[in-house]
């Protein structure tokens, strides 16, 4: 599994802004499947909330391919 940090200056960022802020998927659309579909893990559990706000320190994960670690 590919491990990226990603630096965020804010308290906290949406899942779905995360993603494609980390060019992990080119649009809000495919931000929505993915998570809808269960693909992404947020601290080792499946997370299906667009919205969750992910702050430093948080893990989230994408089909067991990628992981970002949000600093």
């Amino acid at each position: 599994m590919r491990e990226e940090r990603v630096k965020i200056t804010t308290e906290y960022i949406k899942l779905d802004a995360l993603l494609k802020f980390a060019n992990v998927v080119a649009t809000g659309g495919e931000a929505k499947i993915a998570i809808q579909e269960g693909a992404v893990l947020v601290n080792g559990e499946v997370c299906t909330m667009r919205g969750k706000k992910i702050r430093p320190g948080d893990r989230v994960e994408l089909a067991g391919e990628l992981a970002l670690m949000v600093e």
